[in-house]
């Protein structure tokens, strides 16, 4: 089962590589994972994606909490959540009619245009990850040529936050 892990962290060099290090050394991979500062500067927030049984992620989520620059640790799976994840798709507009029909799926899924050349149209999308596969399923018969994702980021719905 996938599941979407939040982690409030020290915001301090080589936490990252404890918490990459933990999940390696148990061998998990990590399908997903951004990092940022938090409106606190000292504290930085990780989302991270990966799979594995509920008794298996809780586990994880123990050994994580167990880490000295860990703050909070909250897997998401079983609480309402949203979740966005933004991408940039270079798409092959050679041809005219290419441009026309990826202007048409840009206006269809509400994303923008964000660089435009001769030969290819960069489109930024930003969604959940159904929107996200739609779209790339929409555009790979029309030809891309690159695509680069920023992983997912999440938070629980409504006036819940995770703090300290």
């Amino acid at each position: 089962m996938k599941h979407t892990i939040s982690v409030l962290v020290e915001n301090k060099f080589g936490v990252l590589s404890r918490i990459s290090s933990l999940f390696s050394g148990r061998g998990f991979n990590i399908e997903s994972l951004s990092v940022a500062e938090t409106m606190d500067t000292t504290v930085s927030r990780m989302t991270i994606v990966t799979r594995g049984s509920d008794q298996i992620i809780e586990q994880v989520t123990k050994q994580l909490n167990k880490l000295v620059d860990v703050i909070k640790v909250n897997d998401l799976t079983e609480e309402k959540f949203i979740d966005r994840e933004m991408v940039l798709v270079k798409v092959d507009t050679e041809q005219a009619v290419k441009r026309d029909e990826v202007l048409r799926i840009v206006e269809i899924f509400r994303c923008k245009v964000a660089d435009v050349s001769s030969k290819a149209y960069t489109i930024e999308v930003t969604g959940d990850e159904g929107k996200i596969k739609a779209i790339v399923d929409m555009l790979k018969p029309i030809g891309i040529k690159e695509i680069v994702r920023t992983g997912r980021i999440a938070m629980t719905r409504g006036s819940k936050a995770l703090k300290e």
